[in-house]
Order: structure tokens, then C-alpha cells, then sequence
């Protein structure tokens, strides 16, 4: 799976069901890429498109279990790469890692907010 794809996933599992336009936007590609991505995922059952009850003009991109399951799997392995190599480190490194989090926690949330806009 590209990275496109799977930026696109993790996107929709923290943000919700968003426009193709939008996410676009939020992968920093074009429109018709974004377009040919969803298609693909949709194709392998990760997404689907499903009309907007506010809209019923708009089609919005959304994870189906299967994507949600790839995404919790992804994250889950992350987690545990990082938690083999924490587990090479001096406690005094872990102590400074643990007092840094609140920190880099509003960093990462502050970026989230600058990247994806509001949530819908």
C-alpha cells in the first residue's frame, strides 16, 4: 500500500467520512489522484462512498471495517516497534521521553488541526 493510501486511511479513522476534495487537500495531491485512490481502496474494500444526509448533492469517502481494522493494525504495530526500542533505553532517557509527551502530544495536535482543518 502507498503511503498516499495509507495517510488517506489514518485521515478518515481520526477525521470521519470527508470529501474526495477535501482530502485531496489534506494529502496534498490533486483531486483526480485523490479520485483514482479512493477508487482503488474502495476496489479492495478498505473505503466506500456513501451520500451526505445534509447534502444529497455531496458523496463522502468513508472507512469501512475492513479500513478501520488496517489502520488499528498499522497503529498497533507502530506502537509496538516503539515499545521494543523504549525498552532499550536508560531510565533516565525513559523519564525524559515520559516528561516530554505532554508537549509533543499538543505538538502533534496542533499539526493535526493546521493539516485537516475542522472535523465534520
Amino acid at each position: 500500500m502507498s503511503i498516499t493510501s495509507a495517510a488517506t486511511l489514518a485521515t478518515l479513522h481520526r477525521t470521519g467520512p470527508r470529501r474526495i476534495t477535501d482530502l485531496a487537500v489534506i494529502e496534498g495531491v490533486t483531486q483526480p489522484a485523490m479520485t483514482v485512490l479512493v477508487r482503488v481502496m474502495e476496489e479492495s474494500g478498505l473505503v466506500e462512498r456513501r451520500g451526505d444526509a445534509s447534502d444529497k448533492r455531496v458523496t463522502l469517502v468513508c472507512l469501512t471495517e475492513a479500513g478501520a481494522s488496517y489502520v488499528q493494525t498499522r497503529h498497533q504495530a507502530g506502537v509496538d516497534a516503539f515499545a521494543r526500542l523504549i525498552d532499550e533505553l536508560a531510565d533516565d532517557e525513559v523519564d525524559a521521553l515520559v516528561a516530554a509527551l505532554p508537549a509533543l502530544a499538543h505538538l502533534a495536535e496542533l499539526e493535526s488541526q493546521d493539516r485537516e482543518g475542522p472535523k465534520r
